[in-house]
């Protein structure tokens, strides 16, 4: 569970944490919704299937139907839930898009939506209807007349874009775009390239087209996050897929890679892999790792930041040192069961039955288990060494020392006037707009209740054990004045084994990133955080659990 990182934008949570949720998936892995819209003159359905790729690896497969008034769609992304898309159109000369639902469809074959968001465009608003478990809100948002619904670099907006640019037998036309990942309207353009491509353009994010006659695209790249996009029809589509990630050791490693189930006091399993150096002799010292907010895999992983896996990365140089290191799926997401709705509290109770797992093992030392927390996980390992005094100590990587409403008004305020995509002449009602609705989602929402109002440092100043706080000094998520709230917390309350590293040029992610503004994320040349971050910890672990 990420703060707030770019799949996670704060205001996009603070509007309806429901419909983030769901696309933010496509987002984090630099989606663009890949669909199509028919023309006038189609008159059979289309059905087509889009693979997206980069190099070798298969990152998404989205499968889709088309009518004259209707797409319907489902998206898979490694490793995350099935998402179904229904798009409701209007047959018109421009082919506009009258409403739009996301669905997180129920375990159950024959059940309602566990989640499902609406938005219907009505001249200039935006109406979002949000149903899960049971409950339902609506909320009714300023946009412009003619907007188009777009949850990133959108292909289904492009296509209407290339009908309407032929319509009007213009090369390039731009038209308003209500962004569904933080409910901004900004702009669009996309431009005619010859009878058979196009560029489709959202602020400095560029998707390279194939079009047919129709408009229909026929494939494509995204070239700034080295993406490729081909569409694929007949009877091959039936044999795409989109792979389980794979948690295994990788060749010739100096570990062993197994996995393994948590089951919790509330019933649900967690899936987890747990490495293990390998020839091992006697009781293993050990890390328990806590991802950031939002459903994340046991990797973290976040393909918008090209491919980002922080705790792969952290078990391969920690078991390389001689530690074991179980990382976990979060509840809800990959393996592991449970409610998704549960606040930060609860997500710490995940992470206990995670210890408890590991101190029932006869090859883990109990006495010897340590947390590595990122982000709200950095929130989260206090929660935990407070009430766990056999702890042996807890990292926390980007931690939090303001309370929830701080960071997201922060959050709020630094992502319109940075980002770059918000008109100065919008941003003072932007804000005032999102931060009254986060009022309105405090009232709503268990976990953003809890989170506003909790606050860390009275935590902290009861945490007795070790303590490493390092932080990027560039993050403008979890700012680096927190790390040192944090330190000044611990040790006036007399923890005297406490380090703090504040590492330059590092983002909220830990990669060099000399701005740190989410909005960055996806031109990040290197999506892997490099040997002297890793190394910090790795020394720390090492001789916090006193590895031999």
């Amino acid at each position: 569970m990420m703060l707030f990182h770019l799949r996670h934008s704060s205001p996009a949570r603070t509007m309806f944490r429901l419909i983030v949720s769901v696309l933010g998936l496509i987002a984090a892995a630099v989606l663009s919704l890949v669909m199509s819209r028919p023309a006038r003159a189609q008159s059979a359905p289309r059905s087509v299937a889009y693979v997206i790729t980069r190099g070798n690896d298969t990152l998404v497969v989205e499968r889709l139907q088309r009518t004259a008034s209707r797409t319907l769609a489902t998206v898979s992304l490694s490793g995350q839930p099935t998402i179904e898309l229904d798009y409701t159109l209007t047959p018109t000369h421009d082919v506009s898009v009258a409403r739009f639902t996301v669905r997180l469809p129920n375990a159950a074959p024959d059940a309602a939506p566990a989640q499902e968001g609406t938005v219907t465009f009505v001249g200039d608003s935006a109406i979002l209807t949000m149903k899960a478990a049971g409950q339902e809100r609506t909320l009714r948002l300023a946009t412009k007349a003619g907007a188009l619904p777009v949850a990133n670099n959108d292909f289904v907006t492009a296509e209407q874009m290339v009908r309407m640019a032929r319509a009007q037998k213009v090369t390039k036309l731009t038209k308003p775009i209500f962004l569904l990942s933080n409910a901004q309207t900004m702009e669009a353009t996309v431009e005619l390239i010859g009878a058979d491509s196009a560029r489709f353009t959202i602020l400095t994010n560029v998707t390279e087209l194939a079009v047919d006659a129709e408009g229909n695209v026929t494939g494509g790249a995204i070239p700034f996050a080295g993406l490729r996009i081909t569409a694929v029809t007949g009877p091959a589509m039936a044999g795409i897929s989109v792979g389980r990630p794979n948690y295994d050791a990788p060749a010739g490693a100096p570990y062993t890679a197994e996995h393994v189930t948590v089951k919790t006091p509330e019933g649900h399993m967690l899936a987890g892999t747990l490495t293990k150096p390998s020839g091992a002799v006697g009781k293993l010292p050990a890390v328990v790792t806590i991802t950031g907010s939002g459903q994340q895999d046991r990797d973290e992983y976040i393909a918008v930041a090209g491919g980002f896996r922080l705790f792969r990365q952290v078990a391969d140089t920690l078991s390389r040192r001689g530690v074991a290191v179980l990382r976990l799926d979060d509840r809800g997401i990959g393996g592991s069961g449970g409610d998704v709705n549960g606040t930060s509290a609860d997500f710490a109770n995940d992470i206990r039955a995670a210890i408890a797992y590991l101190r029932t093992r006869a090859d883990i030392d109990p006495a010897r288990i340590a947390l590595v927390g990122h982000s709200e996980g950095g929130m989260i390992a206090p929660m935990i060494a407070v009430t766990d005094p056999q702890l042996a100590g807890i990292a926390l990587l980007a931690g939090t020392a303001y309370t929830g409403q701080q960071i997201i008004e922060y959050q709020i305020e630094n992502g319109i006037r940075g980002g770059g995509n918000v008109p100065a002449a919008q941003q003072d009602s932007m804000i005032k707009a999102q931060k009254a609705e986060l009022g309105k989602q405090v009232a709503s929402n268990a976990w953003m209740r809890f989170f506003v109002t909790y606050d860390p440092i009275p935590t902290a100043k009861k945490v007795k054990q070790p303590v490493l706080i390092l932080q990027g000094a560039t993050d403008q998520q979890v700012r680096a004045e927190e790390a040192r709230m944090l330190d000044a917390a611990l040790r006036g309350a007399g923890n005297t084994r406490v380090t703090l590293k504040i590492m330059p040029d590092r983002n909220h992610l830990f990669l060099r990133d000399a701005s740190g503004h989410p909005a960055g994320y996806a031109n990040l040349k290197d999506p892997k955080v490099d040997g002297e971050v890793l190394g910090v910890l790795a020394d720390w672990v090492v001789t916090t659990l006193g590895v031999r």
